[in-house]
This record gives structure tokens, C-alpha cells and sequence, in this order.
């Protein structure tokens, strides 16, 4: 008698489910799950892309100047991911992984990208037509994102201006636009 019970219950756990997975249909809860979260300081998406203001940048492990420095970033316009805010303080990731909280006025909108810091060769920069050859850029080079399509980014930099394939950069999501 307990076991049918039990079962009885199971039975109707999962009738319940089905009707709720009709009720609320998937591309809903897609769109829910796709919602831009937006920073409770600055009203801007979280996570996003920044870059680094000044060629000296603390990077704390908390949010004020009472806590350690835990590096220094000495490399202007360096793209770092934002992923939190608390007052006029930015919890920061570089390429390499690194987080900690820098001041606020130390960012820039300014987006840029590095070129593939996890490869060790080159890589080609073309022209619009992604075919024709402009140049070889070194792994970590900085360059100014002028635009991506989601597959393509436009860089610039001191000495070049072309068109590399989105995934070999990091300052930008995969599929992101960025006019």
C-alpha cells in the first residue's frame, strides 16, 4: 500500500511537470534565460567588455583602497571584462583570468581586443574580403574593435587596419556586434 502510494506520487510529480512545461513554453524561458543583466550602479550590461584608462591600474581583492593590491596593470587600453559593481568600484577579469576590483574611473568605453593571447604564432589580418593578406599580428597584440558582425571584427592599431576572424580575439563575445 506505501509503495503504491509512492508511486502515485511520482506519477503525478511528472503529470505536473509535463503541464508545466506546456504552460510556460521553452521560447520563453530562452528568452528569460537571455535577458541582459544590467549593473546596479552604471544601468550597463554586466557582463561587458571595458578597457583600461591609464597605464597604471590597481587591481584590489575587494573594493576599496584598504585592500591589497594584488597587481598592477601597467598597459593602457587593455581589454578587461566587467562582471560586477558595487559603488564607484568595477570587479574587473583580463585574458589570463586574473580578477580583482578597480576604481571606476580607471575604465574607458573605449572597446578593444586583444589577438589571441593563447596562441604562440601570428595571425593573418586581411582585408574587408577576409581573403586578401595585410599583415601578421603577434599574439597579444592591442587593437581598437572599429566594428563586428558577429563573425568578423574591424581592429586598428598603430600600423594596421583590417579584419580578423572574431573568435581569435578576447575583448569581445562570441556572436557579439559591436558597431
Amino acid at each position: 500500500m506505501i509503495r503504491l502510494a509512492k508511486l502515485c506520487r511520482s506519477v503525478a510529480s511528472l503529470l505536473l511537470l509535463a503541464l508545466l512545461a506546456q504552460a510556460w513554453p521553452s521560447a520563453a524561458i530562452e528568452a528569460a534565460a537571455q535577458q541582459v543583466q544590467k549593473g546596479p550602479v552604471s544601468g550597463q550590461p554586466v557582463p561587458r567588455f571595458q578597457s583600461l584608462r591609464s597605464d597604471r591600474v590597481n587591481l584590489r581583492e575587494g573594493p576599496s583602497k584598504d585592500h591589497r593590491t594584488l597587481w598592477v596593470f601597467e598597459r593602457a587600453g587593455l581589454p578587461v571584462e566587467v562582471t560586477a559593481e558595487f559603488e564607484i568600484w568595477r570587479r574587473i577579469r583580463d585574458s589570463e583570468g586574473a580578477e580583482g576590483w578597480v576604481l571606476s574611473a580607471l575604465l574607458s568605453k573605449r572597446r578593444t581586443a586583444l589577438v589571441a593571447p593563447w596562441k604562440k604564432e601570428p595571425l593573418l589580418l586581411t582585408a574587408s574580403d577576409h581573403k586578401t593578406p595585410l599583415a601578421k599580428l603577434a599574439p597579444g597584440v592591442i587593437g581598437n574593435l572599429r566594428g563586428c558582425d558577429g563573425l568578423w571584427c574591424r581592429i586598428a592599431g598603430q600600423g594596421f587596419d583590417g579584419y580578423m576572424p572574431q573568435e581569435s580575439l578576447w575583448g569581445v563575445y562570441p556572436g557579439e556586434k559591436v558597431e
